[in-house]
């Protein structure tokens, strides 16, 4: 994607629990000496905490009732005393969250692709072998296409005059919805929704899915707040959606946004989120929490892309390089001598047009030559593109054709708050060299031009491409038996992955490579193993002001083997209230955690609600505990 990375660090701030921490000196990241935060309240105390949150100077940006939590900027001054205050449960960070943003693509944007292209993707995740067989490139008579579910894409909106999503049912909310300047929300729906015709690309689901969009982020991808997502995945679920589609993420987790997820879930949604693109061990969310589906990208050789988080919450794996899809800006790049048209890409910040001139060698382009009325081509390397374009612009020359150091093209910046007034392109390694060694003193014309909005396709990389791709497969099958939950549909995507790198799950694909077909046929199949819970156990931590209580559950399986990768879905009551879920590792157990509790409640309970493991199906009837301190389904913990 033609941008700089969007995803950056920034110092956070940690969880503000109730007495636990010094919070005068926590916001060392305030604006303004204002902080914007979360606060949880407790239940049936709304409107005393709201009084005392705008008494503070607080302005409240929204209320999540569901959560019993506002989110709200306060002056920094004012949060010790708002701690303080009886009624307020815990304060934690507003975190940022970001459009997970495209590694470097060597592939160009393309204007009009006819007869249609079908990309590789829509076939290595078994899209057609749903809803075309015999790939003629018609949908087959009463094959599942998702036209009964609704997707909801969480992003920068979607350009829905393309030509390949004109056809779509699609509806949204947010100013400007139906646009997209960055182009990100645009790829993504393509993925998930691209038409079945004789042009341009085809999704997963043949244009047949609904869509809702719901869009955050603006037309230079500005990040936004936890907050932005939990309303926005509210949206999501108000306007009926089965599935949540999310290809943004954030480096903090979040004690209020993962209880917005867990609610979801319980509530039948199904969450699927990107793993994020830094090729690290980190955690990204969204994706990391229990109750959403993270997604790793794969090549088209199905091999992990090497930019691809990679820890113990990935859960499915799916095409994320390379992908062709819709966008809605037309960016044309090129070089022409001597009567060939060689593909470029643009160098960001520098200017745009059509030049010519006649083809000089710059070498590095370090220092600027006698290049007056000249197109220059340097080779990549040493220094950075300003310097290089500058040179170029500084010595006379009308256009700096920068050629890569390595086989492919690649993606150059002149860097923010940088500029030049000639054109910059790039070139492979492989033409540059062709060009240095034969076409020296030739006539080279340069065009470069940037279209929107306008009906293109362009390849993009990162595990943002990758998550349409699983999400839109959950609404093929879940088409097919609407009646299945969001459990089951999770149960069945998870069952029958193609296992890629180590034998089963594993931190690179988790439990592999999302197959379209193979879950339609174990959803339809019914055939499943029982699973219970074979134990419950709770402990506790008590503090001067607050407490909190852990219940760790162990699942195993008619047989008493332990089950790796179940989730487990339960509700506290009493001191504390809220859903939660947690997966079992490969021991078979998980834990789950309350919020901090007033010390003048003592007790408090959690209650097993649901078990969900591919493969299996929960029998509750079969809970039991060997250490007599709960019934293997209800345990209650006392302070």
């Amino acid at each position: 994607m033609k941008r700089s990375a969007m995803l950056f660090s920034l110092v956070l701030v940690a969880v503000l629990v109730l007495g636990s921490v010094n919070i005068s000196g926590a916001y060392a990241g305030s604006q303004n000496g204002k902080v914007r935060v979360l606060v949880q309240f407790a239940p049936g105390s709304k409107g005393a905490v709201e009084g005392a949150l705008r008494g503070a100077g607080g302005e409240i940006h929204y209320a999540f009732d569901s959560l019993d939590a506002f989110a709200v900027t306060l002056p920094e001054a004012a949060l010790n005393g708002i701690s303080h205050n009886p009624n307020v449960i815990l304060i934690e960070e507003d975190a940022p969250r970001y459009f997970i943003s495209t590694p470097e693509s060597s592939a160009e944007a393309v204007a009009a692709l006819s007869p249609q292209t079908v990309p590789y993707g829509i076939d290595m995740v078994q899209a057609r072998d749903v809803w075309d067989a015999n790939r003629d490139g018609v949908i087959d008579t009463g094959a599942p296409t998702g036209s009964n579910r609704k997707i909801c894409i969480i992003d920068s909106g979607m350009y829905t005059a393309h030509e390949d999503l004109a056809g779509v049912n699609v509806t949204g909310y947010n100013i400007g919805w139906n646009s997209d300047g960055l182009g990100h929300g645009s790829h993504v729906a393509g993925t998930i929704a691209a038409m079945n015709n004789a042009l341009g690309v085809v999704g997963v689901t043949p244009g047949t899915v609904n869509l809702y969009i719901v869009k955050v982020f603006g037309d230079t991808g500005e990040w936004v707040y936890t907050s932005t997502l939990i309303d926005a995945a509210n949206k999501c679920y108000a306007a009926g959606a089965n599935i949540i589609s999310m290809s943004l993420g954030g480096a903090r987790s979040s004690v209020t946004e993962r209880r917005g997820f867990d609610t979801l879930y319980a509530n039948g949604v199904l969450s699927v989120a990107a793993a994020s693109n830094d090729g690290t061990t980190a955690y990204s969310y969204p994706a990391s929490y229990a109750s959403v589906v993270s997604v790793a990208a794969l090549d088209s050789n199905k091999q992990w892309a090497t930019f691809s988080n990679y820890n113990d919450q990935v859960e499915l794996a799916a095409p994320g390089v390379g992908v062709l899809s819709t966008v809605p800006y037309l960016d044309d790049n090129t070089l022409t001598v001597d009567g060939v048209t060689y593909v470029a890409n643009h160098i960001e910040y520098s200017a745009r047009g059509a030049v010519s001139g006649v083809l000089v060698d710059g070498g590095l382009c370090a220092t600027s030559g006698a290049w007056a009325g000249k197109v220059v081509l340097c080779e990549r390397g040493t220094y950075d593109f300003y310097t290089k374009v500058m040179s170029v612009q500084n010595g006379g020359g009308v256009a700096a054709v920068i050629y890569n150091n390595l086989p492919g093209n690649f993606l150059g910046t002149l860097g923010d708050g940088n500029s030049s007034i000639i054109p910059a392109i790039s070139l492979t390694q492989e033409d540059g060299q062709y060009l240095v060694a034969n076409k020296l003193g030739q006539i080279g014309a340069i065009e470069s031009t940037y279209t929107w909005p306008a009906s293109s396709y362009e390849y993009y990389d990162g595990t943002s491409m990758a998550t349409p791709h699983v999400s839109a497969v959950a609404a093929l099958i879940w088409s097919a038996k609407p009646t299945a939950t969001n459990v089951e549909i999770r149960a069945a995507l998870t069952a029958t992955a193609e296992d890629l790198g180590a034998a089963g799950r594993d931190v690179y694909y988790g439990y592999g490579l999302v197959q379209a077909k193979d879950a339609l046929d174990y959803l339809a199949s019914g055939t499943t193993v029982a699973v219970y819970v074979a134990d419950l156990d709770g402990t506790k931590v008590v503090g001067a002001k607050s407490w909190t209580a852990t219940v760790t559950i162990k699942v195993v399986n008619a047989n008493g083997v332990a089950v790796s990768g179940a989730v487990v879905t339960g509700a506290w009551s009493g001191a504390y209230t809220g859903t939660a879920t947690c997966t079992t590792g490969v021991a078979g157990t998980c834990s789950v955690t309350t919020g901090a509790m007033k010390l003048n409640k003592t007790s408090v309970t959690y209650t097993v609600t649901n078990v969900a493991a591919a493969g299996y199906t929960y029998n509750a009837a079969a809970n039991s505990d060997p250490d007599g301190d709960s019934t293997g389904t209800v345990i209650t913990i006392l302070k």
